[in-house]
């Protein structure tokens, strides 16, 4: 009798485990599928929206995944004759030696739910770190992830992200500069500058706005400067100045007014 008890021990201490860590991925798997439902994005959710619940929801789906595998091990724990209570019970001189030994991995979680809660930036935003511009593909308790325009990753520390530049908070600016030759005349060039404008408003990609011509911005060595301008959305505004600048370069060399750049006339000094 006591070698059937002692086997049947071995075997719930065998089991038991493994049916626990399967009851927390069940049990994570259902609050997984709760949290997407409830967080799921509509077509009407302006974009800013979908990148913050999709940052909500990933933190929130940290949170639980801790939780659980935090609940397990107690659990497992207890399956082998430990005591958990005086475990639980001792949390807090223990938390206080943890929070001593990991610093930097507290300070990373509570910069994570600074960064969230004051929405410094979301996922997908753009963002600027220590010289390093990416898109935020990841933001977790402890790291977040960038990654560049070449498919470079940058992970850092929460705690770190101290000053960052966010470029998706506003819209943009799209800046083109025409330099135009000094043989041509002004007071032609302006009326040419808004008959294009009129013509290409509306069709600029990402613009949220119509095109202004601030006129003669500049002289400059052998050309006069013309500067033209036009918001659109957040990060946006490449596609829209290579746009403005294949197409007022075109549309003017219809109209006969010539598009010169910057020229340095380099001379031998002996002449």
């Amino acid at each position: 009798m006591r070698i059937f008890n002692s086997i049947t021990i071995e075997i719930e201490q065998i089991i038991f485990p493994i049916v626990y860590i399967a009851i927390g991925f069940v049990v994570y798997k259902l609050l997984k599928r709760l949290v997407n439902k409830v967080m799921k994005k509509t077509p009407k959710m302006k974009k800013q929206h979908q990148q913050r619940a999709n940052t909500i929801r990933i933190v929130i789906l940290n949170v639980i995944k801790y939780v659980i595998v935090f609940v397990v091990l107690l659990a497992i724990l207890a399956n082998f004759g430990i005591n958990v209570k005086s475990i639980v019970a001792g949390l807090g001189i223990t938390t206080a030696i943890i929070g001593l030994a990991f610093q930097d991995l507290a300070k990373d979680f509570i910069a994570g739910v600074s960064i969230i809660t004051e929405n410094q930036f979301e996922v997908g935003d753009t963002i600027e770190y220590d010289g390093f511009m990416g898109e935020v593909v990841f933001l977790g308790l402890k790291t977040t992830r960038i990654k560049d325009y070449r498919g470079a990753v940058k992970i850092i520390a929460n705690h770190k992200l101290d000053t960052v530049i966010n470029y998706s908070l506003n819209n943009y600016l799209a800046i083109i500069d025409l330099g135009v030759s000094y043989d041509e005349n002004p007071d032609q060039v302006a009326t040419a500058l808004e008959e294009i404008r009129k013509e290409l408003n509306g069709k600029v990609p990402n613009a949220t706005g119509d095109i202004e011509i601030w006129g003669l911005d500049d002289f400059e060595d052998s050309n006069m400067r013309y500067r033209v301008v036009v918001e659109t959305k957040a990060m946006q505004h490449y596609e829209a100045q290579r746009f403005l600048r294949t197409e007022f370069k075109k549309r003017l060399d219809e109209r006969n007014i010539k598009v010169t750049c910057q020229q340095i006339e380099v001379t031998n000094g002996n002449e």
